[in-house]
């Protein structure tokens, strides 16, 4: 039964076994720093090279079944906050690490015209692996491998050789220009983290902002919540009022009196305007009066809710509550009328008992319902992602049309999906966990086939063929953009040195170097900076690698 190389017990023992092995030896850390799940690109080449194999169809499959369910989740995850980093900040940011993306590809192409012989067809393709090696991004190996299929078919290189040779130094060479930035601008962490603290202090920001107030102005006397609110252009709930010593629910009808006391909750760049206006804060807490009125989070699990804005749920209006705030992903927002809805999110409800217990039954409330994975999204999503990247688009000056393929289709329609499915109303939630445990596993299936089909050729490559070359052009492709996007972000553009940190860790999509920012840095700029470029970052690398391929290897 295991001796039969086709039959599903072999196959079965040799994924398990590459997997485990290299997930347990990818913990290891050197100096610090692990391979993570990339290790198991190894133990595969490990297993290819002494002859514990499967027929290369099977592989194959995988392989590409792999890489679909990988970039398909990362897709899912970057999706809802791909449009919104581009702000005035993100802007130049993306603009940053779309420049050092474009430079590894430069330096690459020079490494190959002074190192290598231009003349062997395979010299580029491999030089492509060692590019994706160098900057660690292993969805661009996928999307590399599948474009390099299509130019060459069966014949084409195992270029996961060469990325196996630079991948190893990329990682210490993204920390190690990150180390380097710091003395190149004579940067002083202490002066950056008081930096950091006195931006907190100042900027205003969107975090929601409650207070007690009570109305002074006389201007406001016979007003409706609506007219003030109109007035001064700021959003703004007002989840109490007590009148004349009632506590009631306001609406968009309630009339302003002189005298009047309310709770208030703002963004908090908008409470000083708003206090301003209406009039001085006060020393009570309404919460704390012995008033039928409950605060209740809620959960939401209606698909039905899914996208609709709060000003379209009638809250106040209809059902008598006020909702103060969103709760989305760990993060307070400010409950603007606007703020589409999601599956997941949490909100803050204020209002009577029986009130608030009919908005939780419209909701949903349910946890278990968001224990029950929506699946059906996930492969309409793969099913649409696969007919979009075999779409031909034809460039001119290119010897083949362009089809993003097995990696780029799924990943753009899964971005799509994430950030506007709720119109067509599928439902993209996905748990923090589930999400990483399907790309998890879509990402170790593909590197263990991968490594598998790279493994026969892979120590006459290294030992008797370029093998020492591949490492060296991998490190200078890793080092060269970051020596001059770094200074060129803190010189020119005056971001902060742990913001530029996460920037370059999202740049090259590599999570030990996002580990390594956040361990020198108390406050969260080196994981915003990340943040904000990695969904771009990641969309130029799969994109890029594809474009390289057909333009250049064809």
């Amino acid at each position: 039964m295991f001796t039969t190389t086709d039959s599903v017990a072999h196959i079965a023992l040799l994924y398990s076994i590459v997997i485990a092995i290299g997930v347990y030896l990818g913990k290891i850390k050197i100096f610090g720093v692990s391979l993570g799940v990339t290790f198991v690109l190894f133990a595969g080449i490990l297993a290819g090279h002494i002859g514990f194999t499967a027929p290369t169809p099977i592989l194959t499959f995988i392989q590409d079944f792999g890489l679909i369910l990988f970039v398909f989740m990362i897709g899912l995850q970057v999706g809802p906050g791909f449009f919104e980093s581009f702000g005035t900040q993100g802007i130049k940011l993306n603009g940053l690490a779309a420049s050092a993306i474009l430079l590894n590809i430069l330096v690459m192409f020079a490494c190959y015209y002074i190192f290598f012989d231009t003349s062997n067809p395979n010299n580029l393709p491999m030089m492509v692996g060692t590019l994706y090696g160098a900057v660690t991004n292993t969805p661009g190996l996928g999307a590399a491998n599948e474009a390099l299929s299509t130019v060459f078919g069966s014949n084409a290189p195992q270029i996961a050789s060469a990325y196996a040779c630079a991948y190893p130094l990329g990682v210490l060479g993204i920390i190690g220009g990150i180390i380097l930035i710091r003395y190149i601008c004579k940067v002083k962490l202490d002066t950056e983290e008081k930096e950091l603290v006195a931006l907190e202090e100042t900027n205003a920001n969107k975090k929601p902002y409650k207070m007690h107030l009570e109305v002074t102005n006389k201007y406001l006397e016979g007003k409706t919540l609506l007219q003030v609110h109109d007035f001064l252009n700021r959003d703004f709930v007002v989840s109490r009022l007590v009148h004349q010593g009632e506590l009631i629910i306001p609406n968009r009808d309630t009339i302003f009196h002189e005298g009047d006391q309310m709770l208030i909750v703002c963004a908090e760049a908008d409470q000083e305007a708003i206090t301003a206006f209406i009039g001085p804060k006060l020393d009570i807490d309404f919460e704390q009066q012995d008033q039928p009125m409950v605060s209740k989070r809620i959960l939401i699990t209606n698909p039905k809710i899914n996208g609709k804005t709060l000003a379209s749920q009638h809250f106040s209006s209809v059902h008598g509550v006020n909702v103060t705030r969103v709760t989305r992903h760990g993060m307070d927002l400010f409950a603007s009328a606007s703020l589409p809805l999601q599956v997941g999110d949490r909100i803050m409800v204020v209002g009577p008992e029986d009130a608030v217990d009919r908005v939780a039954n419209k909701m949903g409330n349910s946890i278990r319902r968001l224990d029950a994975p929506n699946i059906a999204t996930i492969f309409v999503g793969i099913f649409i992602g696969l007919i979009f990247g075999m779409l031909p688009v034809a460039i001119p000056g290119m010897p083949v049309p362009v089809k993003l393929g097995l990696a780029g289709g799924p990943l753009i329609i899964a971005i799509l999906i994430g950030r506007y499915g709720y119109k067509i109303h599928l439902v993209t939630y996905t748990t923090t966990s589930a999400n990483m445990m399907l790309r998890e596993i879509g990402l170790v299936l593909f590197l263990a086939s991968v490594g598998i089909k790279a493994g026969a050729g892979f120590f006459e490559t290294v030992i008797q063929g370029d093998g020492l070359l591949y490492v060296l052009t991998g490190f200078l492709i890793t080092i060269i953009p970051i020596l001059i996007i770094g200074p060129i972000a803190r010189l020119r553009f005056g971001f902060n040195y742990f913001t530029i940190a996460g920037m370059i860790a999202g740049t090259y999509t590599d999570p030990p170097a996002l580990a390594y920012s956040n361990s020198i840095c108390s406050k969260e700029a080196p994981a915003l900076g990340y943040s904000t470029v990695y969904p771009l970052s990641m969309f130029l690398r799969i994109f890029t690698a594809q474009i390289v391929v057909l333009f250049f290897c064809g």
